[in-house]
């Protein structure tokens, strides 16, 4: 895979590579690249993610799964007590607010029937590292066990929980993602952005 050569390298960080076979694009968002895996005619496509980009223009480069872009993970913080529940709760969506997440994403505080109280945190997949980091960097804690994954989401909506209160977060937009006929008419450019 040829790529091009890249004016500010750094800004491409976070960004994915779009592999075509016959071309590559580098540049595209998240969202971008999860309605071109979608399409029949890009399903085969192959991505990485920009992990790190270094002066002289070499891209660190990651591979990432088509099926991550069908996915949804998640952080789920666990509780014996409803009002510790509930102050996880609201220092993570009063965290949203002073720091938006990189993605949007959805809060519940649920219970379960054995009195176990979850505070879930479930957004896209193909932002687990963002928003690891997002929470490191706040230095979000809570008392309890803590899970994360695509699985621990799945085992969520199995199970039996109540949903006692919810939140959906708004993620901070750097960049507009293209999508429909926009999104297929820049697929040439060899460099997105």
């Amino acid at each position: 895979m040829e790529l091009p050569e890249l004016q500010k390298p750094d800004k491409y960080v976070g960004l994915y590579v779009f592999d075509f076979g016959d071309h590559a694009g580098v540049g595209f968002t998240a969202e971008e690249v999860a309605e071109l895996l979608e399409s029949e005619r890009f399903a085969h496509g192959k991505v990485y993610k920009i992990h790190r980009a270094y002066p002289d223009g070499r891209l660190e480069l990651k591979g990432a799964p088509a099926e991550t872009f069908q996915l949804e993970a998640g952080m789920f913080f666990y509780s014996q007590d409803l009002e510790a529940a509930r102050g996880d709760f609201k220092r993570l969506t009063d965290l949203a607010v002073s720091s938006a997440p990189p993605c949007r994403a959805k809060v519940h505080l649920a219970k379960y029937n054995n009195d176990k109280f979850a505070v879930a945190l479930i957004y896209p997949a193909e932002y687990d590292h963002e928003v690891s980091s997002w929470l490191l960097d706040a230095d979000y804690r809570t008392a309890g066990a803590a899970e994360g994954g695509t699985g621990a989401v799945q085992r969520y909506y199995d199970g039996s929980a109540e949903m006692l209160d919810s939140r959906q977060l708004f993620g901070r937009s750097e960049l507009q993602s293209r999508t429909g006929a926009e999104l297929l008419a820049s697929l040439k450019l060899a460099v997105q952005r």
